[in-house]
């Protein structure tokens, strides 16, 4: 049973998995349950170090914290699975999380602030505004509103000459609201017309490649 552990130590951390070595704040984990939980799902190797070794839980504390973090720090609460390792005389602690159909999840601060996080490669990263508007619209059984104005346009013209664009700057050269700037964004993410790119220097949207704009003049 422990080859299937250290094979899976072994890939490291990435997008679906993290390592904690132990857990002494419950709404840290909560990021991390609520990361995956709004990106593709993961699993916590918990008793582990980020180089890999092996350090094990000490007591069944862990877990409760685990549930705390899903069930009380996290909004709304997240569904988890667990399974128990034992390697070089220690037990590692696994926690599943599944992307989740309930999208966005929040997970609660110091300052008791709900925010919402993704996973990027191996890191997780605070979900921008405009991609917790994505995942409210998607839930939404009516759908979006969308008409091809002049402002939809001006960010289209804009990203065919540009590699990308920020909120801010799509709202200083169209003249328009926060409001409406990410109205736009979030209905062309959801079309699939752009994509988003959030990194450490922060997020960004770029024409997806496979777009045809005439497809848009259907909606003038």
């Amino acid at each position: 049973m422990s080859t299937f552990l250290y094979n899976l130590i072994e890939e490291g951390e990435h997008q679906q998995q993290d390592f904690k070595y132990c857990i002494n704040d419950s709404k840290k984990i909560a990021i991390s349950l609520v990361a995956f939980a709004n990106t593709n799902g993961g699993r916590l190797l918990i008793g582990v170090k980020d180089n890999g070794k092996i350090i094990g839980i000490s007591s069944d504390e862990e877990f409760y914290m685990v549930e705390a973090a899903a069930k009380i720090y996290s909004n709304p609460a997240i569904s988890f699975s667990t399974k128990q390792w034992q390697a070089e005389g220690k037990t590692v602690l696994e926690i599943t999380v599944n992307q989740s159909i309930k999208r966005p999840h929040f997970a609660k601060d110091d300052m008791g602030k709900w925010l919402a996080y993704i996973r990027i490669a191996d890191e997780n990263y605070m979900a921008h505004n405009i991609q917790v508007e994505v995942w409210k619209k998607q839930r939404n059984p009516k759908g979006i509103y969308f008409t091809y104005s002049n402002d939809e346009k001006y960010l289209i013209d804009f990203l065919q000459n540009n590699s990308h664009i920020s909120l801010s700057k799509f709202m200083r050269l169209a003249f328009i609201s926060r409001k409406k700037a990410e109205d736009i964004l979030s209905n062309f993410l959801i079309m699939n017309v752009i994509k988003m790119n959030t990194s450490k220097e922060g997020t960004t949207f770029f024409l997806n490649k496979e777009f045809n704009k005439n497809e848009l003049k259907k909606f003038k």
